[in-house]
């Protein structure tokens, strides 16, 4: 799992749009305006929100993912590498994406792209 591999994830879900806020080392997702998926420039993995900090702390303990630099505590580092799950990877990302959008204002979410219950685009 890289860079691009998680570009493309992030990439392929309706409505998603890629920002560079800082400089074009920091490749910000978002979706309605807000950041669903972050990749810092130091490219260490994939930034991502957690329906809870709970959540995010069990990623963690079990070494599924670290503990997001300058976030909060219910976002986690998904760390790129060999051994990274590109299933697991692809879900969190999915699952802050629905996070995030769900949580846009109702007037935003209704000009974004239909999705189902998989965060795909609707048929």
């Amino acid at each position: 799992m890289d860079r691009a591999a998680t570009n493309r994830i992030c990439a392929a879900l309706p409505g998603a749009t890629l920002d560079h806020p800082w400089d074009e080392r920091h490749d910000a997702w978002k979706i309605g305006g807000r950041i669903f998926a972050l990749i810092g420039a130091l490219d260490r993995g994939v930034t991502v929100k957690c329906p809870d900090p709970e959540t995010a702390a069990l990623l963690v303990e079990t070494g599924r993912a670290e503990r997001a630099p300058y976030m909060h505590r219910s976002w986690v580092l998904l760390p790129f590498g060999p051994t990274a799950d590109m299933d697991e990877v692809r879900h969190r990302i999915e699952v802050s994406f629905r996070l995030i959008r769900d949580a846009l204002p109702r007037k935003v979410r209704a000009a974004l792209p239909a999705i189902d219950g998989e965060g795909r685009a609707a048929p």
